[in-house]
């Protein structure tokens, strides 16, 4: 029987570690972020539309999005975030079709539909089984962020604030996972737990 899990968290909460660890055990793992992505790489398929919208000047010199510019932009222009979403959001819609056509082609028997923004969307919570949440504290976020991404701590506060609040993800979620410390045997043990109760 094909179980779909949504799985999300704030930035640095071990989202990406956690759905490594799924795959691991066997489960497709759909990753909206890395679709996102992909459409505004050099010749992505969002970046002629990007330019036209935006202008010229948010197109890095190798063809990509210059994403320090447009998350500057978007900071100063709440309204722009909505514009590049419209942009975005129907091209990573067809390419998780594709991604999970080819899932279920395989024999995959657990989609995880790894969303950073699942709870803010709306959508998703219809289209999933069961809403997974990796959950930390947001001294921890900012902690692991500053230390992976180098971001100053208005970056970071400005990224945390345009999610949803730490107490909507969890009053959304059907499972949660704590992962607050750096440690990853704690947060594999839930996982391989969580693992075995869907049957993977």
């Amino acid at each position: 029987m094909l179980l779909r899990l949504g799985l999300t968290g704030g930035i640095g909460s071990g989202k990406s570690t956690v759905a490594r660890m799924l795959a691991d055990r066997g489960a497709a793992v759909l990753d909206a972020d890395a679709m996102s992505r992909a459409t505004t790489q050099p010749g992505g398929s969002a970046m002629n539309l990007i330019a036209r919208t935006f202008g010229d000047e948010f197109v890095a010199p190798d063809g990509s999005l210059d994403r320090q510019r447009m998350r500057e932009h978007v900071f100063a222009h709440p309204e722009a975030r909505s514009q590049l979403e419209q942009i975005i959001h129907p091209l990573v819609s067809q390419a998780m079709q594709v991604q999970t056509a080819t899932a279920l082609a395989a024999g995959k028997q657990c989609l995880v539909h790894d969303v950073p923004l699942l709870v803010e969307s709306g959508r998703w919570r219809h289209a999933v089984d069961r809403v997974l949440v990796v959950d930390c504290s947001e001294e921890t976020q900012r902690r692991r962020v500053r230390a992976r991404n180098q971001w100053d701590d208005a970056t970071i506060a400005g990224v945390i604030a345009s999610q949803s609040p730490r107490l909507d993800r969890l009053a959304a979620a059907d499972c949660i996972l704590f992962n607050d410390v750096d440690m990853l045997e704690p947060l594999r043990r839930q996982v391989e737990a969580l693992a075995t109760r869907f049957g993977l």
